[in-house]
This record gives C-alpha cells, sequence and structure tokens, in this order.
C-alpha cells in the first residue's frame, strides 16, 4: 500500500509542475503580445526660422490607442530637442512603419 501511496504522490507533483509549466508558458505568451512595438506619426515646429517636419517616433504604451498619454509622451520627446508638437496623426504597430519610412526621412525614429 506504500508503494501505490508514493506512485500517487508523485502523479500529483508531476500534475503540479506541468500546471505550473503552462501557465508560466501562457503568461508569457500574453506578455510578450502586450508589448509589441507601438509608434505614432506627428507634425512638429520649431521658430526663428521656421521649420516643420513630419517623423515617426516609438511610444512604450499599451495598448497601442490613441490617447492624450501619447500625445504627452510624443510632446516631451520634441521639446527636449526645441520641437514643438502640432500633431499626433495616428498610432500604429510594426506594420505600418514601412509605409511611413520614406516620408519621415531623417525624422524616422529620431527621437
Amino acid at each position: 500500500m506504500l508503494l501505490i501511496f508514493e506512485r500517487s504522490g508523485r502523479s500529483v507533483t508531476h500534475m503540479k509542475k506541468r500546471l505550473f509549466l503552462s501557465t508560466l508558458v501562457t503568461v508569457l505568451a500574453i506578455s510578450t503580445s502586450a508589448s509589441a512595438a507601438c509608434y505614432a506619426d506627428y507634425k512638429a515646429k520649431q521658430e526663428n526660422p521656421l521649420k516643420l517636419h513630419y517623423g515617426v517616433i516609438k511610444v512604450d504604451i499599451s495598448p497601442c490607442t490613441m490617447s492624450d498619454n501619447v500625445r504627452s509622451i510624443v510632446a516631451k520627446r520634441l521639446s527636449s530637442a526645441g520641437w514643438q508638437l502640432l500633431q499626433v496623426g495616428s498610432v500604429f504597430d510594426d506594420s505600418g512603419l514601412g509605409k511611413r519610412k520614406q516620408d519621415a526621412g531623417q525624422f524616422f525614429l529620431r527621437f
């Protein structure tokens, strides 16, 4: 009877380990997708002399949606380089980078 009890205990321990590992894998998968890259395109200006530019910037937000937080992040980074944010056009993931790279030129992921 002792032998049967030990096998049963091993089985429970094995099931607990499998449950822990599957839970860990699930949590890691969810956190990886939640931390997908997020970008915003924007327009900015400088005064004296007037300069305008269009750019793309990476923002660390989740979910990747337009918000006042995005505008604040972009404005703060631009102002540290002497630029004033005029407008955030949109927010997007990696799939939107390619079509904006040429338009942003030197301001593609600069800030």
